[in-house]
């Protein structure tokens, strides 16, 4: 047969054959800007998934989930929602995120917080936005008011997460901190703080009061916004 016909019983390649080349390709020559979400999430994908297009697939998880850091933030259980989703692709999109987060958490880390406040606040976001159940973290800091640890101090449900004073405390009297900044989320949504969170938020400044230790802020995560107790005048 010549070279210059096709063969008849040769397989008719994919759609999306070069697809995968043709988009790195232009990420390699114009960076992340160049791209939509939805392909930006293709690339991650092509790595769980080596064969098939996935164009759909990164497609239907933005939009069940909102965006391309919504998808990242997405508990492994929600991921499982979503036909043809395996535990290797959630696997994939979870240690994505998890190496953004120590990105995150490399930008605030051992600075003083008032220069990386907004930093912070985009820190915080991206470890709380998504979670289903709550969680409180206390972010501990030195005399120059610099982060030195973030710690959970415990996870709770949907909608309470038990928080004991005496505990943040004497945590931060092993670190040495002088200051905390306590966070926790709500997974509805609203980061409106709720009469438990301001009694609670109280009954921390006070004991911590008769430690010489601070209470500079609780920040509040919802899925769209963090709100600050400071900002609100509730401290």
């Amino acid at each position: 047969m010549s070279k210059d016909k096709p063969d008849p019983k040769a397989k008719p390649k994919p759609h999306y054959h070069g697809h995968r080349m043709r988009l790195r390709e232009r990420f390699a020559q114009s960076g992340p800007e160049a791209l939509a979400d939805y392909e930006l999430l293709e690339l991650l994908l092509f790595r769980a998934i080596p064969r098939r297009d996935v164009k759909g697939l990164a497609k239907t998880l933005i939009e069940k989930f909102g965006g391309f850091a919504e998808v990242l933030g997405a508990t492994p259980e929600r991921l499982a929602e979503l036909p043809g989703m395996t535990k290797a692709i959630a696997r994939e999109l979870k240690i994505t995120h998890a190496a953004s987060l120590r990105l995150h958490q490399a930008g605030v880390m051992n600075r003083p917080v008032v220069s990386s406040w907004s930093a912070l606040l985009d820190y915080c976001r991206a470890a709380l936005a998504q979670e289903t159940r709550e969680q409180f973290r206390v972010l501990y800091l030195d005399r120059k008011n610099r982060l030195i640890a973030d710690e959970v101090q415990n996870r709770g449900t949907v909608d309470h997460t038990p928080v004991y004073p005496r505990e943040v405390l004497r945590r931060a009297l092993e670190l040495g901190a002088t200051a905390v900044i306590l966070v926790h989320n709500h997974p509805s949504g609203d980061p409106t703080p709720s009469k438990s969170d301001i009694e609670m938020t109280r009954e921390v400044i006070t004991a911590a009061r008769a430690l010489k230790i601070s209470v500079h802020d609780h920040i509040i995560v919802g899925r769209e916004d963090v709100v600050s107790f400071k900002a609100l005048g509730l401290m």
